[in-house]
């Protein structure tokens, strides 16, 4: 900004100051012929065809790809998931209780699976589909659909491909689409596509096996050869051949007593191991674009066990990325879910586990260290045992986390105290919701934040909590009287 002293003076006033606005964009950059329409892709192989996207899903019939592929995504689709509750109180463990009901009711196999496309195609678009439960908004299904329905704007917006806006595309909703995308970028924002890794070396293969069969067609056969006299005629020369051709269907031919037929068998060549080393390389490089590896894919080949291992821990890393992504996209179908149901609470977290064993190597050396004496903390035994928080309770170490109580945890009159508290925890549960459910409705139904924040001011004095302090009052008066009388005894 500048500051005009006189017509011919002026001061600086951001001298020194860093620029706020965005100076690299698409707007700006003189190559950029796209404005205003879908961001091209940058896809090397779909460029050079002059093709989208539905050129890779002819590479899925592909028996080894496909394999691959099945072998990826089930690193993932083998483990188990769970919802942990995004803090330790009561309304958090609610709102992880509601989800974890909903996401049990969809087929969430198949939902995992239609977000692990994206690191196949680059991007994956799934529609959420929302319904009213009650008093509830509940997701009844999340559905994978077509990436080549759907393209970027400049502003690396996703848009759907539609009739009525074919050219710019239709900007979607908010809270309607889940978008699952592997490794995008500004200048990407299609993601990287693990079939275009595997589009050359597929299409290599498929010629390799046509030329294979045609070679072996043609040498896999014996050689039939026919002798005529020489002053045979046309007639008996076709005559032979034709007698030649239903042999090789039949093997059964009548000739004439002054011809010969002689078989020769085709000389053994070492031509078609050409073929087989083209398909084979083809396949260690499909493998090794969507496994990272090929030792676990290809057999007979040579390696180490150390090898083995190695390329097993590669493998290891591919599926931590995964679930990472899987993790991702269903967690903002989570924060979603949570802000139309439970607003002001902790966001439930997405969480996969594997049923591993006891690791008892692992379990002998820690015995053996606490018989020395030596103590490990309860995040040592989370982390190297793989439990959940809740599932151990230390000796002598306080846990207000865990889900179930040690007997030496409260004295008598404290269990006793606790014991009312939750006998009225549904009635004050029941209150609260009593209250807050005017609020959720109006929430629902109002188009604007102004609307809302009127509604709002018009619904406050009509809100009734006496209802919750009578309830606590109760609890304070109870935890009083209990106190009063054992103290007395």
């Amino acid at each position: 900004m500048k500051l005009w002293m006189n017509e011919h003076e002026y001061v600086d006033l951001d001298e020194g100051r860093p620029p706020s606005r965005q100076i690299a964009t698409r707007q700006r950059f003189y190559d950029y012929y796209a404005l205003g329409m879908f961001l091209p892709d940058p896809d090397p192989v779909l460029r050079k065809q002059g093709k989208d996207i539905t050129v890779y899903r002819n590479l899925l019939a592909d028996p080894h790809l496909s394999g691959c592929i099945q072998s990826r995504k089930a690193g993932v689709l083998s483990c188990e998931w769970l919802i942990e509750p995004g803090g330790g109180k009561r309304a958090d463990r609610k709102a992880a209780d509601f989800v974890r009901d909903v996401l049990k009711g969809l087929d969430m196999q198949r939902i995992i699976s239609e977000v692990l496309d994206a690191v196949l195609f680059g991007y994956s678009p799934l529609e959420v589909m929302w319904e009213v439960d009650g008093s509830q908004v509940v997701i009844s299904d999340i559905v994978g659909k077509p990436p080549e329905w759907f393209g970027f704007d400049a502003e690396n917006r996703l848009r759907f491909r539609s009739k009525d806006h074919p050219v710019e595309g239709e900007l979607l909703p908010p809270k309607k689409f889940l978008l699952a995308r592997n490794q995008p970028s500004y200048a990407n924002p299609y993601g990287e596509r693990v079939l275009s890794k595997c589009f050359w070396p597929c299409v290599f293969k498929k010629g390799g096996w046509k030329f294979w069969v045609i070679f072996t067609e043609k040498y896999g056969m014996p050689f039939l050869m026919g002798r005529h006299p020489r002053g045979a005629t046309t007639e008996e020369i076709n005559a032979l051949l034709d007698a030649l051709e239903r042999m090789v269907q039949d093997a059964v031919a009548v000739v004439p007593e002054d011809a010969s037929v002689e078989i020769k068998e085709a000389a053994k060549s070492s031509s078609a191991q050409v073929y087989e080393r083209l398909i084979e390389r083809c396949n260690f490089e499909i493998s090794k674009a969507v496994l990272g590896q090929t030792l676990t894919t290809e057999q007979g080949r040579v390696g180490s066990e150390a090898l083995g291992r190695v390329h097993l821990a590669v493998r290891s890393d591919i599926v931590d990325q995964d679930k990472a992504l899987v993790v991702g996209t269903l967690q903002k179908a989570i924060r979603w879910l949570v802000d139309l149901n439970f607003p002001s609470v902790a966001y439930p977290r997405f969480r996969f586990y594997e049923e591993e064993d006891l690791q008892p190597e692992r379990a002998e050396r820690d015995l053996k260290l606490v018989q020395q004496g030596v103590s490990f903390t309860k995040q040592y035994y989370l982390k190297a045992y793989n439990f959940s928080e809740g599932d151990i309770l230390l000796p002598g170490v306080p846990d207000k986390g865990a889900a179930f109580a040690s007997p030496k945890r409260f004295s008598p009159d404290q269990e006793a105290i606790e014991g009312l508290l939750a006998q009225a925890d549904e009635r004050l549960q029941g209150a609260i919701e009593r209250l807050i459910n005017p609020i959720l409705e109006f929430v629902r139904g109002a188009r604007s934040y102004e609307e809302l924040q009127r509604s709002l001011y018009g619904l406050y004095p009509m809100l009734d909590d006496s209802k919750i302090e009578e309830l606590l009052e109760q609890c304070l008066f109870m935890a009083d009287l209990w106190g009063r009388l054992q103290g007395r005894e």
